[in-house]
């Protein structure tokens, strides 16, 4: 074996430079995993899991934890079960949005995190734009002809705008003639209502629908509302962007 090798290994075998002075590296100073890991119950993975959400203090993926944490993919998948589970009535909860993960403050103490961090105060949502995030939201995926169809307005700047404060995101192409795109929510979008995941969304009032279209009422290729389009979206999109956040609903 070569001197360099006996070094890296010999270096791997001493902690002493690590702060928690107990964890065991690699010939490349990465931490191993621990025997048993693979195997473990859910119970037993979620609390890694979470010291794993904690520390990045970012979004990440199904897979990213699974390889961070040396299980499979459902493992890591069966961990965030528990950990959500777990987390329920806490300060914090573990939002999920289809594979993604993030550690977040539950909204019902927001007010004191708030307060402790006295961010910057954030620009509001217009009322179009709080419409169109609510149709997305309820719909999704849906395409901004289907959205127009709803509003009666066009909606390129708004849906432009949503999307670059990182509240929608293009989620594919609709398999019909343009292939037009397809708008779903994101995990900001979670962060900002105070969400775990996107099936919480609140229920509508009774009596009150995002309204729908047919394909005929709307132009697949160019987006734009047919003559006889029915003007009836204002009114209970309305309703439905209320339902879905008050009026101090703000976007970063």
């Amino acid at each position: 074996m070569a001197e360099t090798d006996t070094a890296l290994i010999r270096e791997g075998e001493s902690p002493a430079d690590d702060e928690s002075g107990d964890v065991s590296t690699d010939v490349f100073g990465r931490a191993v995993v621990p025997e048993g890991t693979e195997s473990a119950e859910p119970e037993d993975l979620a609390p890694v899991l979470e010291a794993v959400c904690y520390a990045l203090n970012r979004p990440l993926t199904i897979r990213e934890a699974a390889e961070i944490m040396g299980v499979s993919a459902a493992a890591a998948q069966r961990a965030a079960d528990e950990l959500a589970a777990t987390l329920r009535g806490r300060g914090v909860m573990l939002q999920r949005h289809q594979d993604e993960l993030q550690l977040v403050t539950r909204g019902e103490v927001a007010w004191a995190v708030h307060r402790a961090l006295n961010p910057e105060k954030p620009s509001r949502l217009s009322k179009a734009a709080l419409e169109t995030l609510a149709i997305i939201a309820y719909r999704q995926p849906v395409t901004r002809g289907r959205v127009e169809g709803i509003r009666g307005v066009s909606c390129d700047a708004v849906i432009e705008s949503l999307e670059r404060r990182g509240l929608i995101t293009e989620m594919g192409r609709q398999d019909s003639p343009g292939q037009p795109h397809l708008w779903g929510t994101t995990l900001r979008f979670l962060q900002i209502v105070g969400l775990e995941r996107i099936e919480d969304l609140p229920d509508l009032p009774e009596g009150v629908t995002v309204p729908d279209i047919d394909d005929a009422a709307w132009d697949v290729a160019d987006g734009l509302l047919a003559d006889d389009e029915d003007d009836t979206g204002d009114v209970a999109t309305d309703e439905v962007a209320n339902a879905m956040a008050s009026e101090d609903f703000a976007a970063p």
